[in-house]
This record gives C-alpha cells, sequence and structure tokens, in this order.
C-alpha cells in the first residue's frame, strides 16, 4: 500500500489483521458447510469490515495488490496440470461456444447497460461498469473518457463478487455438493508428491509465466502466462503433480480478503444503490448464461453444467477456482474466460468513442 509519503511501505500489523479476520471468516464458512467457502468466507468479512469503516484495534483492513499477485499464479499453475494430451484433443469440438460468446458478451452487456441507466445510473458509468469482463481495463477507460472511477469500480466488483458468491450457490442448490469444500480445491494430480525438481519447475512456471505473459501483453496475464508454461512442462513430462490443496486454499483466503478489502471507503448510499441493481443485473446475466449452455451442451459435448460454468461472467481467478473444486472441464472454463475478457475489452475499446 502506498503511505502518505510516497513510499511503498506495507502497513505488517494491517496486513496480518486482515488476513486473520479473512482466515477466521473462511473457517466459520467451511463450518457452516457454505460453497467456495474459504474465498467467499474471507471476501465477505473483509468486505462488510472495510465498508463499513471499522478499525479492529485501529488498524484498517487492507491487502496490497502485489500480495495478491503473488499468489494469483498457484491457480494458473494448478489449471496446466490440466492440459492432458485427451482434453487438448477435444478442444478443437469447442468452436460453437467460443463463436457464441461473440452473441452472449453484447447481449449481456446491453442488459446491464439497460438495467443501471433505468435506475438512474448515469449512462457513462453504466457503459463500463456493465462490461463483462476486464474490470482494470474498463475501468481505466471509463476514467479516460471522464466517468466516475468509484462507481464504475464499484459496479465491477459488483459483478464479479456477486457471480463468485451465487455461483456456487446455484450448483450446491443443483448438486447438493458443497464448492470448495473442507477438504480443499484440487486437481487429481494434486495427490501426487512432488519433488525438489517439480517443486522448482512449478515455480519457474509461475514465475516466467507471468514475466512473458505480461511482456508479451497476455490478457490476464498473471494468470495465462503461468497457465501456458505449466501446461507445456506438464505436457512435456518435467512435472507430474500441480501445488498442494492447502496452498490453494491459502490462495483463496487472499485473493478473497483482496477483493473483500476493495471495498474501503466506498460511499455507503452510493453502494446500497449499486448494489441493488447489481443484484439485478447478476440474475439476468447468470439466467441468460444458463440459456446459452443449455443451448450449447449437445454442441461441444459437454455437461450443462461446465457450459454455464464457462459463460458466467466473474473473474478468471475465481471461476478457475470453482472448476478445480469440481474437477470440472477446468481447461474449457478456463480458455472461455479467457475469451470473454479479450473480447470484452475489445467491444468496449471500439464503443469508447461512441459512449463518450
Amino acid at each position: 500500500m502506498a503511505f502518505p509519503d510516497g513510499s511503498r511501505r506495507v502497513d505488517w500489523p494491517a496486513l496480518a489483521l486482515t488476513l486473520v479476520i479473512g482466515a477466521a471468516g473462511g473457517l466459520a464458512a467451511m463450518l457452516l458447510h457454505l460453497p467456495l467457502a474459504l474465498l467467499l468466507g474471507s471476501l465477505v468479512v473483509t468486505g462488510v469490515v472495510a465498508a463499513a469503516g471499522w478499525r479492529p484495534f485501529g488498524l484498517a483492513v487492507t491487502l496490497p495488490m502485489r500480495l495478491r499477485s503473488a499468489f494469483v499464479p498457484v491457480i494458473g499453475v494448478s489449471i496446466g496440470g490440466a492440459f492432458t494430451p485427451e482434453v487438448v484433443g477435444q478442444a478443437g469440438a469447442w468452436w460453437p461456444s467460443l463463436l457464441a460468446l461473440l452473441l452472449f458478451l453484447p447481449v449481456t452487456h446491453g442488459v446491464g447497460y439497460f438495467v443501471y441507466t433505468r435506475g438512474g445510473l448515469p449512462k457513462l458509468e453504466s457503459f463500463f461498469g456493465s462490461v463483462p469482463g476486464g474490470l482494470i481495463e474498463t475501468v481505466q477507460m471509463g476514467e479516460e473518457a471522464g466517468g466516475d472511477v468509484r462507481l464504475m469500480t464499484v459496479l465491477q466488483f459488483l459483478r464479479l463478487i456477486l457471480t463468485i458468491i451465487f455461483v456456487p450457490l446455484i450448483f450446491m442448490a443443483l448438486t447438493g455438493a458443497s464448492v470448495g469444500s473442507a477438504s480443499g480445491v484440487a486437481l487429481p494430480a494434486a495427490a501426487v508428491p512432488l519433488t525438489v525438481q517439480e517443486v522448482a519447475v512449478l515455480l519457474a512456471a509461475g514465475g516466467l509465466g507471468v514475466w512473458v505473459g505480461r511482456l508479451v501483453r497476455l490478457p490476464a496475464a498473471i494468470m495465462t502466462g503461468p497457465i501456458l508454461f505449466s501446461a507445456v512442462a506438464h505436457a512435456a513430462g518435467l512435472v507430474h503433480g500441480v501445488p498442494p490443496a492447502w496452498l490453494v486454499g491459502v490462495t483463496q483466503v487472499v485473493v478473497g480478503c483482496g477483493l473483500g478489502a476493495r471495498f474501503a471507503g466506498a460511499d455507503r448510499g452510493m453502494l446500497v444503490r449499486a448494489m441493488r441493481l447489481a443484484v439485478v443485473v447478476a440474475v439476468l446475466s447468470l439466467g441468460i448464461a444458463y440459456g446459452f449452455a443449455v443451448a450449447l451442451a449437445g454442441w461441444v459435448d459437454e455437461p450443462v453444467a461446465a457450459v454455464f460454468l464457462a459463460f458466467a461472467p466473474g473473474g478468471l481467478a475465481e471461476m478457475s477456482l470453482i472448476a478445480l473444486s469440481l474437477q470440472m472441464s477446468v481447461v474449457y472454463v478456463t480458455v472461455h474466460h479467457v475469451a470473454r475478457i479479450v473480447v470484452s475489452v475489445v467491444v468496449a475499446k471500439g464503443a469508447r468513442r461512441w459512449i463518450g
């Protein structure tokens, strides 16, 4: 975090308190058998504390973005372990749902824009706040166009957070199984013991993946870079396992705390108003995603649940965590979310001059 003097020092006591609060929320959610407990529990608890402006022991809830960035590649490396030759051989059958994204995204974007403008929000903020992907990029474009950064950020975070909350609940209602249970989130490869050499390979896949991904400007490079490098390492037989379940669990807590802490300083009146509208948008978006999933499942030879998860407009890291937890078409889901982010940002860039 940046201090008033402009330094980049970390407030270690505040960070430690934030992680403790988040972990406590995650453990409480596990005891309640809630879906994706560690992520959602830490997110909700830290989000409430941050939005309310509470300062336990005089310390504010905080989590530096670079700490979250250090943990997110764990998810990417884990996903890379799912890139088996059998899965890659199925990728050619996914073109119908990838093409369907070109229809799904503008429809979802248009629905969100309609709801927000009818709800009384400004047109510019409604446009960029309802883009179904690329939070950082769309907020930046909205700021360049003269929009209210705080409102657009709140709308985009609510899109992510409400989707992250609703999707596991939907799966739990449909299947009766808790997403991301106390046993952790893991691929079958997590049961394979890692040698020292394999640990070094996975660390290299994560570090080099982020560096190269940013260098060549991959979409969501912090995730996609490690995914690509890990996939190549697994395909080449350099490594057979993935990060252990406990490390993915820690990652869930860090990611949840990072999202929750972003609500610090938000205007409560604006937050309540945006929340009401965002709930409507989230429900409609997920309803549209389910409709596409039912229509496309037979075409792509994937379960309806997998296609639905691939179209749900949540965060790439968080939706991938759910796919990992369910051990359901992880590569299929990840590829579609990368495509969603790319298409959403490109469309928003193309319409930026018109809406501005």
